[in-house]
């Protein structure tokens, strides 16, 4: 069965269709050996990295021994720890896949505050947080958040490298606002109290058009690759082409990734002067690989007789990036490199390369949802396979090193879409020649240790779908 038709019974297209359903109330619960029985079977069969475990060999000596090897793990958390490769730091397995079904359509319980952390520099191991930027109609909107606010405690307490975590996760909280000026964090007094709601969000964060020393340049922040917004994503580019932008700046700093298909789109509508040539190919795991690897390829229109793709025909993109750009959108870079020039601005990327689609526990070698094991709620998105440009580029395990590097000024983080934006600045003086007015000023690149998504079950993603 070739990948094309297989995909189709397995992944996304039966994942959306039951998000927010729920389980039968009378469910009975799976004992830990049936759910590791699914580990093992799963990555056994589409694991990328397979041949690194022993124990996931095709056949085990004995079936009483293998039997009481899926026995001596205390839970299912321990054995799939136990199989996956060192060299994976990406592949996951969560106990409700319902909530990551939800994750993955950008639905999760969320207050509107986007933010970050970072170690105060002094090596105390206390920690800030900054505003990244604010969702509409959210709890954060509602009391006039905006990007830069500085803050370093939660309910009163002092954020840390131990405790950000469990401060920054029930519904409701109370940050304490502070300023940050390069080197010290001083507390202002002034508090906000946060409530979280069930909330999907437009990846489509900003849209500009501007014109600059006679060249109108287009301005896209895009915060995540998720499928059921591409119309939204394709309508921003309908402005662009509109307007017949010089020049693009895709601001993909805080994007972790998400769909495939949805950053095989976005490339062709930055392009179309590729369409049906190679945007990236596929390495699966040895006995995966002759049935299911397939090149993807830059499109015209959407999948299954959708929209057409509004494209830009472009021969330059200016990316801007960060430590948490990862996954489709380091896909998006690299699978342009060879086609373009890509001129990246900020920091080195995440190095996530690979990608995944949920596996149920369900007969092999669909894995579906609609034959999951009815007893439980686990479910698995392990590496199945990486991807390569159309050159060959891939294992960039530290990430898409920048043209020009630039971090972010914590203590002036501009507004998102404004020229004077520091980021913006610099890719618009690259567009026009005209230096940055006053100069770049070379700011301290500090740690960061988490953010607002970080603890989302799709977090850093890189999903295949059909």
């Amino acid at each position: 069965m070739k990948k094309t038709t297989l995909l189709l019974a397995i992944i996304i297209a039966s994942v959306f269709t039951s998000c927010f359903e729920d389980l039968d109330d009378n469910i009975q619960v799976a004992s830990t050996e049936s759910i590791n029985d699914f580990i093992w079977r799963g990555l056994n069969f589409f694991y990328l990295y397979k041949t690194d475990t022993p124990e996931l060999a095709d056949s085990y000596p004995d079936e009483n021994d293998f039997n009481a090897f899926l026995e001596s793990f205390a839970s299912p958390e321990d054995f799939f720890a136990f199989l996956k490769s060192p060299q994976d730091r990406f592949s996951i397995l969560v106990d409700d896949y319902i909530e990551l079904e939800n994750s993955l359509a950008g639905t999760s319980e969320n207050n509107g505050m986007e933010f970050g952390l970072i170690f105060y520099p002094d090596g105390s191991g206390n920690v800030f947080g900054y505003v990244r930027y604010v969702l509409p109609n959210t709890s954060a909107s509602a009391n006039n958040m905006t990007r830069g606010q500085i803050f370093n405690t939660v309910d009163g307490q002092q954020i840390t490298e131990n405790n950000f975590s469990d401060l920054l996760s029930p519904s409701t909280y109370t940050i304490g606002l502070a300023t940050f000026d390069g080197e010290n964090v001083t507390p202002t007094g002034e508090e906000i109290t946060l409530e979280k709601d069930e909330y999907t969000e437009n990846p489509v964060f900003e849209v500009t058009i501007m014109e600059e020393n006679g060249q109108k340049i287009g301005y896209l922040m895009y915060n995540g690759f998720t499928n059921e917004f591409d119309s939204d994503l394709n309508a921003a580019f309908a402005q662009f082409v509109t307007e017949d932008i010089d020049a693009l700046v895709l601001d993909l700093r805080y994007n972790s990734g998400g769909s495939v298909r949805s950053a095989t789109y976005l490339s062709s509508m930055i392009t179309g002067q590729f369409d049906g040539q190679v945007f990236y190919t596929e390495q699966w795991n040895p006995d995966r690989q002759s049935e299911y690897a397939e090149d993807g390829l830059f499109v015209s229109s959407f999948v299954n007789g959708g929209e057409a793709i509004n494209s830009l025909e472009l021969t330059e993109v200016y990316v801007l990036t960060t430590s948490r750009t990862a996954s489709a959108s380091e896909l998006v870079i690299n699978g342009l490199i060879p086609y373009i020039n890509v001129v990246q601005i900020g920091l080195n990327t995440t190095g996530k390369y690979q990608a995944s689609f949920l596996l149920y526990d369900a007969p092999s070698p669909s894995f579906s949802r609609n034959q999951a094991n009815p007893n439980h709620t686990y479910a698995m998105l392990p590496l199945v396979f990486q991807t390569a440009n159309a050159v060959g580029t891939t294992d960039f395990e530290n990430g898409l090193i920048p043209d020009i590097e630039q971090g972010e000024d914590y203590a002036n983080l501009g507004i998102l879409g404004d020229p004077a934006e520091p980021l913006l600045a610099t890719a618009i003086s690259e567009i026009t020649g005209v230096p940055v007015p006053g100069g770049r000023t070379r700011v301290e690149i500090h740690q960061e240790i988490g953010e607002s998504k970080g603890h989302l079950p799709n977090y850093q993603i890189m999903l295949i779908e059909q």
